[in-house]
């Protein structure tokens, strides 16, 4: 190419040829098959637009999903630690009640048990009193009528003064040691009732018993004296310490 043929013009299209050309409508089916719809996901190559929402809300319904089972689960969780609160509450009651009501039961056992200890030791004490009191009183009975012998006048005084004057054939035995005391000392007495005098070895000194008609008066030192500790709510006979004292000695009572 020469450069004359360089410096020639070039047929170049005018604008309005251009637009003639291009403005003609291509029918669908001068189309290929293999042209499809241009979607704007084809040009970054991802998904389709349908795929990327349906993919959203799956992943929105998960989440929610997952909510709302933290939900019900802290619900759960805070329910099932209301109910045990509240068991456990029913269950502390029922056991105090329990334990309240036992150990009422037993407070009020051990005190009717010391209730009855304790009446046991008094009884025990008090009888034990009684006995020393009546062991007490023997010795000092026994160390008047060796000391002051003449008190069996006073005895034999009472018993015929409890006779209805009524009363005849009267007779007042005495221990032969007290026959002198008594027939001294209640001198008066025995004239005026038309009383008998008599020794009765079997008399225990210091005692006496007066017989009539209509009856007898046992003022014996061994009656007396059983009446007496009677009151104090003792059996202790007058000669209990001798006949144990005989029981001690007896032959054989070692063995």
């Amino acid at each position: 190419m020469t450069s004359s043929d360089r410096n020639k013009p070039k047929n170049i299209p005018s604008p309005t040829d251009a637009a003639r050309a291009y403005a003609r409508f291509i029918p669908r089916e001068e189309l290929s098959a293999g042209v499809k719809a241009w979607n704007p996901g084809d040009i970054a190559g991802g998904p389709p637009p349908q795929a990327n929402v349906q993919r959203a809300a799956e992943e929105v319904s998960k989440a929610d999903a997952a909510a709302m089972f933290a939900e019900q689960l802290r619900a759960a969780r805070q329910a099932g630690y209301q109910d045990g609160y509240r068991d456990g509450l029913v269950a502390l009651d029922g056991f105090k009640q329990s334990y309240a009501t036992q150990t009422t039961a037993q407070v009020g056992t051990l005190m009717k048990s010391l209730a009855a200890e304790l009446d046991g030791l008094q009884q025990d004490m008090a009888r034990t009193l009684a006995v020393t009191a009546t062991h007490l009183a023997r010795q000092i009975v026994r160390s008047e009528l060796v000391t002051r012998p003449e008190l069996v006048a006073t005895v034999a005084h009472e018993a015929i003064d409890t006779l209805l004057l009524s009363a005849q054939h009267i007779t007042l035995r005495v221990h032969p040691d007290d026959h002198a005391f008594v027939a001294q000392g209640a001198a008066e007495v025995l004239a005026a009732r038309g009383t008998r005098l008599l020794s009765d070895s079997s008399m225990t000194r210091g005692g006496c018993q007066v017989e009539s008609d209509i009856g007898v008066i046992d003022a014996s030192i061994e009656t007396r004296w059983r009446r007496t500790v009677a009151s104090l709510g003792c059996d202790e006979a007058w000669n209990a310490d001798a006949t144990a004292a005989t029981t001690d000695t007896a032959p054989g009572a070692d063995a």
